[in-house]
C-alpha cells in the first residue's frame, strides 16, 4: 500500500517587511488515489465522501459543479501539459478531515507515469474566503529533490502584495516528505513555508495514535492562521486587500520545472 500517514513540522518564516516566525507539529495524509476506496472499506477510523472520524472528500479538492471525478480533473490537467495518463499514479498529500472538518491551505499532488517517473505536480492553495487556485507544473527531471517556481496567480494572505513568484522544493513522499516553499519579490524573499514529515504506515492503530496525540488538529489549523493574523496585526504589518476571484476554482498551466538533484 502506498498511502501513509506523515507527523512533522510546519514551519513559517517571514522575513520582510518584519521577520515573523511560526512553528508546529501536524500530521498528513499521502493517498494514492486508486486506494481510497480499498482504505474506507478497510479501516474502522477513515472514510471516503462520507463522516468518519477520519475522512477525505473529494469535494474539498478539484473543480466545483463538474461531474468529472477527481481522479479525471487530475487526468486532463496532465494531458494538457502533453502527457498520456495510460499507468498515471496520483497521491496527494493533504489534511484529513477530521470530525468532518478540514482546512487545507495547500494539497499537493504527485503524479508519476507507468515507469515511475514524476511528470507533473500540482499544488492546490486555498486563502479564507473560500477560494482555491491550483498550480501545474511539469517535471522536467527526476530526483531525490524537485526544484519548480512559477508566478504568484491567487491571494492567499492579507500581509502579502499579490504580485510575486513561488519557488518549490520538494522530496516526493518516501520514508520522508517534504514541501519547502519560498515566496520572493523583486526586492528577495519574503515568505518561506514548509513542511518535514516521516512516514508511518497507515492503520486504525496509527490513526488513534494521531487522533490522541494531535486532537482536533484540522481546527487547529485554521485557529493558527486567525492567531498569527491577529500576531501580525500587532507588529504593525500593512494588509492589502481582498478582491473577490473571477472564478471560485481555478487552474494555471504554468511554471518553470528545474532537474532534481
Amino acid at each position: 500500500m502506498t498511502s501513509a500517514i506523515y507527523t512533522g513540522t510546519v514551519v513559517h518564516q517571514r522575513f520582510r517587511p518584519k521577520p515573523h516566525h511560526l512553528r508546529y507539529r501536524v500530521f498528513c495524509l499521502s493517498l494514492d488515489l486508486d486506494e481510497l476506496d480499498g482504505l474506507s472499506q478497510r479501516l474502522t477510523l477513515f472514510k471516503r465522501n462520507r463522516f468518519g472520524i477520519f475522512s477525505f472528500h473529494d469535494a474539498d479538492h478539484g473543480a466545483l459543479d463538474s461531474e468529472a471525478s477527481l481522479k479525471d480533473w487530475v487526468y486532463g490537467h496532465v494531458r494538457s501539459l502533453g502527457h498520456d495518463t495510460a499507468g498515471l499514479k496520483v497521491e496527494i498529500l493533504c489534511y484529513p478531515r477530521l470530525f468532518g472538518y478540514v482546512f487545507n491551505p495547500l494539497t499537493v499532488y504527485y503524479c508519476g507515469d507507468a515507469k515511475g517517473q514524476l511528470v507533473a505536480i500540482l499544488y492546490e492553495v486555498c486563502n479564507t474566503f473560500k477560494e482555491r487556485h491550483t498550480y501545474v507544473i511539469p517535471c522536467l527531471g527526476q530526483g531525490e529533490t524537485v526544484r519548480q517556481s512559477c508566478p504568484k496567480a491567487f491571494y492567499v494572505s492579507p500581509f502579502l502584495p499579490p504580485e510575486g513568484d513561488y519557488h518549490f522544493k520538494l522530496t516526493p513522499p518516501a520514508e520522508r516528505v517534504s514541501v519547502h516553499i519560498t515566496e520572493t519579490l523583486p526586492e528577495g524573499k519574503v515568505l518561506f513555508a514548509g513542511f518535514d514529515g516521516t512516514r508511518v504506515p497507515l492503520s486504525d492503530k496509527a490513526l488513534l495514535k494521531m487522533l490522541l496525540t494531535y486532537p482536533l488538529m484540522t481546527l487547529k489549523v485554521t485557529v493558527a492562521i486567525h492567531f498569527e493574523a491577529l500576531r501580525l496585526l500587532l507588529k504593525g504589518l500593512r494588509v492589502y486587500s481582498h478582491t473577490p476571484a473571477k472564478h471560485r476554482v481555478a487552474s494555471s498551466l504554468s511554471g518553470v520545472a528545474a532537474g532534481g538533484d
